[in-house]
């Protein structure tokens, strides 16, 4: 058996096949033209995770304006209308630039892994998720830069306030449009993204691996990616006629043309409450994962934790009305939406049993991936608490609208998702680079992070309570708001100081820290099995079999029954000409090139240029169709060396 795997290795003297110089593929693996055409999972895992931490920061800079105006009464330090645009675009950023890409962003990298994947089901099509959800996150910016500056209508987008009787069209203030056609353009790509992840997950697993045997954040990956291609449609319809009433005379939202305003709340929270589980539902899954490593004990209850996490999903699309419990909608509408609102808490707190299950009687070591996700579950407990008091219709009379509200989906989504992505940047940093974070510096990240936030924002409770509605500019002094506001701000720069830390410390462990091997935290699941760190581009060198659902801990006890299993899966991979792999492609780039232009001089009412912006795009669709699959094999000797690679079996396909 191992006679088969030891057979020298002859790189094939075939020349790639010619062609044309416009469906050429690039050949370098290294360097700009590397990253620009990779189709790598791993490579576009990080190119998602480098963007949404740089639209982390800048969400977080609009944050603390927002905060330095609001610390004393009648402060004068930014106009009302730049607060205006601030606040729109630090929700619109921080959801749609950050969070979801994050999130994606481990998607990429850590889900093919988990299931034992060469990579993802289209690996060009993950390029071009990639560079379309640039391009919507340029267009959502770009008004900062331009004299219609950026889009002041809030991240809701609520009519008649989008309506062109609201923006100043002499001087050409096409804001509003830039972020109805930014939505649109990020709408795209998480579709496309998730269609991607939905058919990697079912097709190419691992032999072995069940669906039952899935690591939890598999499973919330697939959650997640249904709960895209089903609310997506719903904020794509709303935004369509949205641009039809902006740019060509339409009246959906106009009143005075018989349209309905009232139709875009429902369109919108349509979307919006799944929105919420689907910036969730990826934190409780790393943190799923991480819990078990460092308890030293399985996922209590694992089914369960399962079946909840599609329960959430499944309730989340019938609950959307309960951000609208102030307009109008009669008492058996509001008391079914109260009721569905009172259940959906039910699967988040079986998750939580579950985790406090797996944390009892286990041996729990307390490094700093541990401290985030137990500082998750705290902070996300307190955001729901707050979530089921919205429930109660009379309560949400007094508390919708007010800084209550702010507080609320704050607990959810900062110490939530956000304590969670860190938690997950710490846990997997040691595979993804080969280096690992001070414990020190990574505990006191945590700690001046864990401060702040709660100075931030717990007294925003009672600042809603009293009465301090959520997106106004300036307040007056006897409105006994003025020491809440202050702490608020106070620990708002108390935050931005850890959140500084956490960025320094892993910057620096990435350049200078102490180099370690890929399993030091003894975890369990399939990534960590990886043969080096940063893991090769083939992912394994050998495809992995699944016989339990902690995979890794059942390898590390079966060692001599795992290597002959692989030696023989080796053989069977030469004998069938070795490993295939993708090769790179210049047209995901081309393509989204083309819808970035078609959309921004759509968005400026120039469509001479969307109609050259939709040529590029067809001329890239038609070069990537033409392309052909293309790829090449890898050959892996005995000793670890990697032989073959691109343009090298290109003939052949």
């Amino acid at each position: 058996m191992a006679t088969a795997t030891t057979a020298a290795y002859t790189a094939p003297e075939a020349k790639p096949a010619s062609r044309p110089w416009f469906f050429a593929r690039p050949a370098a693996k290294t360097g700009l033209v590397g990253w620009l055409t990779t189709v790598d999972h791993k490579k576009i895992g990080l190119l998602y995770a480098i963007t949404s931490l740089f639209f982390f920061l800048v969400g977080g800079i609009e944050a603390l304006l927002i905060r330095v105006q609001l610390a004393v009464p009648n402060n004068t330090f930014i106009s009302h209308q730049l607060y205006n645009e601030l606040f729109t675009m630090h929700a619109t950023t921080m959801i749609f630039l950050a969070v979801m890409p994050l999130s994606a962003a481990f998607f990429n990298y850590m889900m093919p892994l988990q299931i034992g994947a060469r990579d993802v089901a289209f690996p060009r099509l993950n390029g071009f998720a990639f560079w379309v959800f640039m391009a919507g996150a340029i267009l959502l910016n770009v008004g900062w830069f331009t004299k219609a500056g950026a889009p002041d209508v809030g991240w809701f987008g609520y009519a008649p306030l989008t309506s062109n009787a609201y923006s100043n069209q002499f001087v050409g203030d096409v804001s509003t449009d830039l972020w109805i056609i930014g939505l649109q353009v990020l709408g795209v790509s998480s579709v496309i993204g998730s269609l991607n992840f939905i058919v990697t997950i079912i097709n190419m697993r691992a032999p072995g691996l069940t669906m039952m045997r899935l690591p939890v954040f598999t499973w919330m990956t697939l959650f997640t990616a249904f709960l895209i291609i089903l609310s997506f449609p719903a904020i794509t319809i709303a935004l369509v006629e949205l641009m039809m009433d902006r740019s060509f005379g339409t009246g959906f939202f106009e009143v005075a043309m018989g349209g309905m305003p009232i139709l875009w709340q429902h369109l919108f929270w349509i979307f919006g409450h799944p929105e919420v589980y689907i910036l969730i539902l990826p934190a409780m899954g790393i943190v799923s994962e991480i819990l078990p490593t460092f308890a030293r004990k399985p996922l209590f209850g694992y089914p369960i934790v399962v079946f909840s996490g599609a329960v959430i999903g499944f309730l989340g699309f019938g609950v959307w009305s309960h951000h609208m419990f102030t307009t109008g909608m009669g008492t058996i509408a509001t008391a079914a939406f109260s009721l569905a609102t009172m259940a959906i808490a039910v699967p988040t707190g079986v998750k939580i049993f579950n985790w406090v299950g797996t944390l009892w009687g286990g041996q729990i070591i307390t490094r700093t991936p541990m401290m985030f996700a137990l500082g998750f579950i705290w902070m996300f407990m307190m955001g729901g608490f707050s979530g089921v008091m919205h429930s109660a219709a009379p309560a949400d009379a007094q508390q919708q609208d007010s800084y209550f509200v702010v507080a609320h989906f704050h607990y959810v989504l900062i110490g939530g998702s956000i304590f969670a992505l860190l938690a997950g940047i710490h846990y997997w940093f040691p595979l993804v680079f080969g280096r690992i974070v001070s414990e020190f510096w990574g505990k006191l990240s945590f700690w001046v992070i864990f401060v702040g936030f709660n100075a931030t924002f717990f007294p925003m409770h009672f600042l809603g309570l009293n009465g301090m509605p959520r997106r106004t500019a300036v307040y007056d002094g006897n409105m006994g708001w003025n020491n809440a506001n202050l702490l608020a701000t106070i620990g708002a720069f108390i935050l931005a100081v850890g959140i500084g830390i956490y960025f320094a410390v892993i910057v620096y462990t990435y350049f200078k820290g102490k180099k370690t091997s890929h399993d030091i935290w003894d975890a369990r699941t399939l990534e960590w099995t990886v043969p080096t760190t940063p893991p090769p581009e083939h992912n394994f060198h050998v495809t992995p079999t699944v016989h339990a659902r902690d995979a890794f801990w059942y390898e590390k006890t079966h060692a001599k029954e795992i290597a002959a299993e692989k030696a023989r899966v080796a053989a069977e991979t030469e004998a069938h000409g070795g490993i295939h792999m993708p090769s790179q492609s210049w047209y995901p780039l081309v393509t989204a090139m083309g819808l970035f232009i078609g959309a921004l001089f759509f968005a400026h009412h120039n469509y001479t240029g969307a109609i050259v912006g939709a040529g590029i795009l067809l001329v890239g669709v038609l070069g990537w169709a033409f392309e052909g699959p293309g790829g090449y094999h890898l050959h892996v000797k005995p000793d670890g060396t990697v032989t073959g690679g691109e343009g090298q079996d290109e003939a052949k396909h």
